[in-house]
């Protein structure tokens, strides 16, 4: 199974509101495969919308919400990957007096396939974090921080396969540097990699030894920035064969997703929704099957505001 080597990228724009909705095109060509990716990040612990005090997000975010309009996809799409990029914990008292147990059975709820981990899920410690996944039914990817000899040593994976309809989606995580952002206590022994090297390490054992037909990272990396720090849009033309970037920590809420090029110089989309739940990203892959191969051939992109 080979994946063609360009795609083509339509509808990259906008959102729409949750409850009302935008028909997506139905595909009625049995040899094509169309998978629908959904995501958020930097969800901080908001189970319930933002309070009506007049801000900017009164109203917005909150589980139901989302879960309605997660279960209003499902209906119309058979072919559905639900990702988050970090920072689950953190933000409203949910966390604080339930330390992560309610996020993680509020996701595993959910359905997620996985996530990453961001700086503040690091906020309990790493125990409390291997405590908490008790409860989720889905994996933390990370390539870049080392845990041995902590407590999530064989708990983080480095990456997932999801095989949909006979192709293989590849998913690993990429996280920021710890030092200045989380107390060297919570950390405990977890080690920073450079996280171009250890990204490239994993999609190319993903590309060549899994033979993965698309490759997702789900980045704590941050959008951009003003100084030279590693983030998203600097990264990007770094890594080999990675063809999406699902992106946190900044808390971006972008007019629409960015399209650069990777390392081979194939299109690669950079999308981050915001934070707290308020949006959930949607996009559309299509790939056509023919007789000897699946080739990916157009990817749509749509936002979802969650309120």
């Amino acid at each position: 199974m080979k994946r063609r080597d360009f795609l083509k990228y339509t509808s990259l724009s906008g959102g729409w509101v949750l409850g009302q909705g935008i028909p997506l095109r139905g595909w009625t060509n049995e040899e094509k495969i169309k998978i629908t990716i959904l995501h958020t990040n930097d969800v901080h612990s908001r189970i319930d919308p933002f309070p009506m005090d007049g801000s900017r997000l009164q109203g917005l975010g909150g589980v139901a919400a989302r879960a309605s309009m997660i279960k209003s996809v499902r209906k119309t799409e058979p072919n559905v990957l639900l990702l988050d990029s970090g920072d689950i914990f953190q933000g409203t008292p949910y966390f604080n007096l339930y330390k992560g147990e309610i996020e993680m059975k509020t996701m595993t709820a959910l359905g997620y396939d996985a996530s990453t981990i961001g700086n503040h899920d690091f906020d309990g410690g790493l125990d409390l974090l291997k405590k908490q996944l008790q409860y989720a039914s889905f994996p933390l990817v990370n390539s870049n921080y080392q845990f041995k000899d902590t407590p999530m040593e064989g708990v983080a994976k480095d990456y997932i396969v999801k095989n949909i309809d006979g192709v293989r989606i590849g998913i690993f995580g990429l996280g920021i540097e710890l030092k200045g952002l989380v107390p060297d206590a919570l950390a405990g022994n977890t080690v920073y990699q450079d996280p171009v090297t250890k990204g490239n390490q994993t999609s190319k054992y993903l590309k060549d030894e899994i033979k993965c037909d698309y490759i997702i990272c789900l980045s704590h990396l941050g959008y951009q920035y003003k100084d030279q720090k590693i983030s998203d849009r600097s990264i990007a033309p770094l890594l080999s064969h990675v063809d999406l970037i699902l992106g946190g920590h900044t808390h971006t809420f972008l007019d629409k997703a960015f399209i650069t090029k990777n390392k081979e110089g194939n299109p690669l989309v950079i999308n981050q929704v915001g934070w707290g739940g308020t949006m959930l990203g949607q996009i559309d892959i299509e790939f056509e099957r023919t007789k000897t191969k699946n080739k990916c051939k157009t990817c749509n992109n749509e936002w979802i505001m969650n309120g």
